[in-house]
């Protein structure tokens, strides 16, 4: 599982360069203006084979009580508690603070793994300003310049130090199918995936217990429904209280991303009275960047009228329209309607994220696709597909190879990924395709 790196420090101080730098990406928005992030901001890094994920947070103040800056504080608590470790930042040219001092209180309270990162010391490695800082009893501050990408290697390899990586092909062996569906519910809070969940151990009378869980109290929970075994990978912060389950509403994005990459089945939970929310779409995204086989669940069904429920089904085709081959279930959690059918959807998402496919009846796919409607030229030449196999599970990977195959275009992708759909009945389950031209040994001759 991905450690989870929280950036944290007073306003402007350069936390969402820095979070920039490290995701590759532009996604914190960066100005030269106070107060700018207020929410927490997620995204994944990687440090040669090592990926970890980063959380940008707003300007703390720890003692901040009322109004927008007391919401920003709550922000950056939820970041630290979600993190296994933190680097706090500082700016060399503003010089230490009393705020700063006020954080790093707060952090050695927090009992995480602290990194006093000093930003803004382009040149200044050796900068007797640097000393200023060890009053904060952080350790030895790291001097970046998070704007020229200097000294953030060296931090982040301090950082990741003490966490053990899985080489990509232990990975790889751990998504072999043995016939236990590692399910994920995903969804908002309060779209009820706590009431669905106690529903389930309840109504099978499940023998549930919690398996090693990690720093992140992440806890699943293994049974078996017909002969099929699942594992279910709570996000909605199960918590045993003698014999019983008792579901806490504790959402936190960093599990939900972690629940989801670690299943092969999600579940995405909807409420039928809130229809599709930005969030919702966010996670959508995230189960199909991540792979993943996908169910959705409209639930509070039975609590709107019929206009309502045409609003929504319009809503998700818009909203949702890119989880398309995702079967939708309407269902009603506190009155256990609509859930029995979940579990076979479950099964067959599954068994369609693990579908084994033959070379040549993908071949055979492929030219009968090309006889029905070939491919539209590009520039002097026609792309000529010649042959498919599987290049992967987890989700379903067709390599076709061929000429000139760059010209394809993404319309006609989806056409093929249609017909094979259709052949091999696959439902649930995203698809990719990936063309490989043959390489052409006149290329390098004049």
């Amino acid at each position: 599982m991905k450690p989870v790196i929280a950036l944290v420090g007073r306003p402007n101080v350069g936390k969402s360069t820095l979070f920039n730098r490290l995701t590759k990406t532009r996604d914190a928005i960066v100005a030269d203006f106070a107060g700018l992030t207020r929410d927490r901001h997620y995204g994944d890094g990687r440090l040669g084979n090592q990926e970890f994920t980063v959380i940008d947070t707003g300007g703390f103040e720890p003692d901040s009580t009322t109004g927008i800056v007391k919401e920003m504080a709550k922000q950056t608590r939820q970041a630290v508690a979600e993190a296994d470790a933190v680097v706090f930042v500082v700016d060399v040219r503003l010089g230490l603070s009393a705020q700063d001092s006020d954080i790093a209180r707060y952090l050695r309270q927090a009992s995480k793994r602290i990194f006093l990162c000093v930003n803004k010391a382009e040149g200044m490695s050796e900068s007797p300003l640097l000393g200023e800082f060890h009053e904060l009893g952080m350790g030895e501050p790291h001097p970046i310049s998070a704007s020229h990408g200097q000294g953030i290697r060296s931090l982040m390899e301090a950082v990741l130090a003490p966490f053990e990586f899985e080489d990509e092909e232990e990975g790889a062996e751990e998504q072999a199918p043995d016939g236990v569906i590692r399910l994920a519910v995903a969804g908002r809070p309060n779209v009820g995936k706590s009431t669905l969940i106690n529903t389930w151990l309840g109504e099978e009378r499940l023998v549930a217990f919690d398996m090693p869980g990690t720093t992140r109290d992440a806890i699943s929970i293994p049974f078996e429904r017909n002969g099929q075994k699942f594992e279910l990978i709570d996000t909605a912060g199960l918590r045993r209280k003698g014999k019983v389950f008792e579901a806490v509403e504790k959402f936190s994005v960093v599990k939900t991303l972690q629940a989801i990459a670690d299943a092969n089945v999600v579940l995405l939970l909807l409420d039928a009275t809130q229809g599709v929310s930005d969030q919702d779409a966010h996670i959508a995204g995230y189960i199909l960047e991540s792979g993943r086989a996908v169910v959705l669940a409209i639930n509070k069904w039975d609590a709107i009228d019929s206009y309502q429920r045409e609003i929504l089904q319009r809503s998700i085709v818009q909203r949702l329209g890119f989880l398309k081959f995702a079967p939708i279930h309407n269902i009603s959690a506190i009155k256990r309607q609509g859930i029995a059918p979940l579990w076979g959807a479950f099964a067959d998402a599954y068994a369609s994220a693990f579908r084994k496919m033959t070379t040549p009846v993908l071949t055979r796919l492929i030219q009968e696709a090309v006889e029905h409607q070939t491919p539209k030229r590009s520039g002097h030449f026609r792309p000529k597909l010649r042959y498919a196999h599987q290049g992967g599970m987890n989700p379903p990977l067709v390599i076709v190879h061929g000429n000139s195959l760059e010209g394809v275009t993404e319309v006609y992708k989806r056409y093929l990924e249609g017909r094979i759909r259709a052949h091999y009945k696959l439902v649930g389950t995203p698809m990719r395709i990936e063309m490989r031209s043959s390489k052409n040994p006149f290329s390098d001759k004049d």
